[in-house]
């Protein structure tokens, strides 16, 4: 282990980063029965992308020059439509679920990496492929009527997500995680900037409406968001990825246990298995990502990040 290596505060971090992105999920199913989504989506990115600009300016060993400027619009561009399923997908169903279906993720890249890259996948990856949408329809139980149709924003996000996961795999060593991330941010910022001006939503109307509660929830939602990224970026820095990598899924019982506090929504036993099994799948996917990421010297902040928000 190197010095500068600091496992404990490394694993702190992440949980931590945990707690900021259930906060977040949380409070966007909470602001937006007044407040209108796509404004909140927007103030997510820019604020992440005038954090990220000031960052920059004073930072002595990232600037804003990006080596695969295409990559980086690229990049944002499947992050943000990631976003979007997650902002709007949060309104219809509860946090808990929702999340743990969204951490199928490191389950869908091992798909995709085998259909895209024509990577090799064992028989360990294929089987937890099968647990974790095991996992995924004890949660949903089709035909039940439990979430409906509400289900295609969580797994429409997870799959654009897990392309997103392929894509900096193979590029992320190239670019600075902190450049990276103010291209996220900006290009989730313009992109929506039109949109938003398009959608007919009053904005300084819907401000002005807004009681000052649901203003600082607003921003505390790009707090949440952008501070969350950064204490990834930072925990990598101080431990092994493989050893961080499970506690990302402290995000679930975070995520509950917010759900309960704020709504009064407990999952059933029957979510709970289905919560536990997409949880010990989609780490020991997450873990054998890491592990061979690690063999082929691709271990960087950015291809690490297996949250959406």
């Amino acid at each position: 282990m190197r010095p500068t290596q600091r496992p404990r505060l490394g694993i702190a971090l992440i949980v931590l980063m945990g707690v900021c992105f259930a906060g977040m999920d949380t409070s966007i199913k909470y602001a937006g029965r007044v407040t209108p989504v796509l404004l909140m989506l927007w103030v997510r990115y820019a604020f992440q992308a005038s954090v990220m600009a000031l960052w920059l300016m004073r930072s002595k060993r990232a600037g804003f020059r990006a080596a695969h400027l295409k990559f980086q619009w690229l990049r944002g561009t499947l992050l943000l439509v990631t976003s979007a399923m997650s902002f709007f997908g949060v309104q219809h169903m509860p946090v808990p679920e929702f999340t743990a279906i969204v951490m199928l993720t490191p389950v869908i890249v091992t798909l995709l990496a085998a259909w895209l890259l024509h990577e090799r996948v064992s028989a360990l990856r294929w089987a937890l492929v099968v647990g974790g949408f095991a996992g995924a329809l004890v949660i949903i139980r089709p035909g039940s009527g439990l979430f409906g149709w509400a289900v295609l924003f969580p797994l429409a996000g997870t799959l654009c997500y897990a392309s997103f996961q392929v894509l900096t795999s193979k590029l992320s060593a190239l670019e600075s995680p902190y450049t990276t991330h103010f291209y996220t941010g900006a290009t989730g910022a313009l992109m929506l900037t039109p949109v938003l001006l398009a959608s007919g939503i009053d904005v300084p109307a819907a401000v002005r409406a807004a009681s000052p509660a649901m203003l600082v929830l607003m921003l505390g939602v790009g707090l949440l968001g952008t501070f969350g990224h950064l204490l990834l970026i930072l925990a990598l820095g101080l431990a092994p990825t493989a050893t961080l990598m499970p506690f990302i899924y402290v995000q679930i019982a975070a995520a509950a246990a917010l759900g309960w506090l704020v709504f009064g929504h407990v999952p059933d036993a029957w979510a709970w298995i289905g919560m536990s099994i997409v949880a010990a799948c989609g780490g020991a996917s997450a873990w054998l990502n890491v592990r061979d990421s690690a063999s082929r010297r691709v271990d960087s902040p950015v291809a690490a990040d297996t949250i959406a928000d």
